[in-house]
């Protein structure tokens, strides 16, 4: 895949990843998976805290940190907590979950939940940019949201819903789309890649899905976005559009029209995990594993079966080199495949080569088949849990929507009234 446009901005930030984000990524992969045991009285035992933090975070959506004190807490200051910073991220329900989603994206959704306020949703709006069809997308949706928790994403944490539930998502992709150049989203790199492979029948969301995608961060006033290294030029947009918005609408301007001034959109830093950023093909280790790669021998899907994992594992594609090693340019396949047993092993980079540098394939992919069964195990038995129960599902998605709602609304308005919306009278 080409490289991706990175602007000096998002580069400044790519560089400046918390000490304290570092150590949840690090503690996530040094630790076996630790799924909670999450009930629905542990979720409602936990709303009214968890409604407060949201409210206090909506009445000043772009300030910074500061204290807030929960009236159910509190009779002194002392006992003030600082407002999380907020994180946004989701996957698509489109095809199987698979170990580049889990590994890239949902296992470190579970560390960052205990540092950060975190928002995690299926973003089924993205998954129509394609022809699909509605009954398959109705139970990917389902399935996707049960594989977060079953992934351990833990709802008491972190509000989990689905895209379209809020529908502020799409109402602020138009508004975006009026301010927006053309010229910026003609310069997609995917939308360019998608668009060869889809002919002249192309359709305009495929165009116009990164100011979707621009609505799912910005809506929230997030701080940092969880980002692989083929979404850096989406972020870059995003915050390309949130500094269009704040000149054009922003500060003087929106307090003439009676507006608090200031910035509109809380623009957003990049957050890139130490590893596991990018899982490749098990057949081409210089593409990137993927739910639309015509083959299912290409990934492993989170819930395959062990037999099934086995036999990807033991027909993945390899090279006649001696032993094991990392990051050889020529070696793409092992670097890979290195990579993933040290994500599903818990074990640092250093101890896996010391591991198996003396290996050789027929010694090494039963030793990954075996650690990725032992992996993906415990999630598969929470996942049928999960689905056992449609009721627990629903609920939680519907308070993850209203959590969500709280603060998506409050931006729309703020850009509504910025933009010269006439207000809607309630009463």
């Amino acid at each position: 895949m080409a490289q991706a446009c990175v602007g000096p901005a998002l580069r400044s930030s790519l560089s400046s990843l918390s000490c304290c984000t570092q150590r949840a990524f690090t503690q996530a992969g040094r630790t076996s998976l630790s799924l909670p045991n999450i009930t629905k009285s542990a979720v409602e035992s936990q709303r009214r805290a968890r409604h407060l933090r949201v409210c206090a975070q909506v009445s000043s959506p772009i300030a910074d940190s500061v204290p807030v004190t929960s009236p159910s807490d509190g009779e002194s200051s002392a006992q003030a907590s600082t407002i999380k910073k907020r994180v946004v991220s989701g996957v698509q329900p489109t095809g199987a979950i698979h170990l580049g989603n889990y590994l890239g994206a949902i296992k470190n959704w579970v560390a960052l939940q205990d540092v950060y306020d975190t928002l995690f949703f299926v973003v089924d709006l993205h998954a129509i940019t394609l022809p699909h069809e509605p009954k398959e997308l109705i139970e990917a949706t389902k399935k996707s949201a049960a594989l977060y928790i079953a992934c351990g994403v833990d709802p008491s944490k972190a509000s989990i819903f689905v895209q379209s539930h809020v529908r502020a998502h799409a109402e602020l992709t138009w508004l975006l789309s009026c301010v927006t150049p053309i010229s910026w989203l003609n310069k997609m790199i995917q939308f360019k890649e998608k668009a060869r492979k889809s002919g002249e029948d192309v359709g305009t969301g495929l165009l116009t899905y990164p100011l979707l995608m621009a609505s799912d961060i910005l809506l929230y006033q997030c701080d940092l976005v969880p980002v692989g290294e083929d979404q850096r030029q989406h972020l870059e947009l995003t915050r390309d559009v949130a500094d269009r918005v704040n000149n054009i609408y922003g500060g003087k301007k929106w307090k003439k029209r009676g507006g608090p001034g200031g910035r509109i959109f809380k623009v957003p830093d990049a957050l890139i995990p130490p590893a596991g950023a990018r899982i490749m093909s098990l057949t081409d280790g210089t593409s990137k594993m993927s739910k639309s790669a015509p083959s299912d021998q290409s990934r492993i899907n989170l819930l395959d079966t062990r037999d099934e994992i086995v036999r990807k594992i033991t027909r993945c594609k390899t090279d006649s080199f001696t032993g094991m090693e990392f990051d050889n340019p020529d070696r793409p396949e092992c670097t890979n495949l290195l990579g993933i047993y040290q994500l599903v092993s818990g074990k640092t980079k250093e101890e896996v080569a010391e591991e198996v540098k003396d290996m050789n394939w027929g010694q090494f992919k039963p030793l990954l088949a075996d650690a990725l069964v032992e992996h993906l195990t415990p999630i598969q038995k929470r996942y049928g849990e999960v689905v056992a129960e449609p009721a627990y599902l629903d609920g939680i998605l519907k308070e993850g929507a209203e959590r969500a709602e709280v603060i998506a609304n409050a931006t729309l308005e703020n850009i509504q009234n910025a933009m010269g919306f006439l207000p809607r009278q309630r009463r």
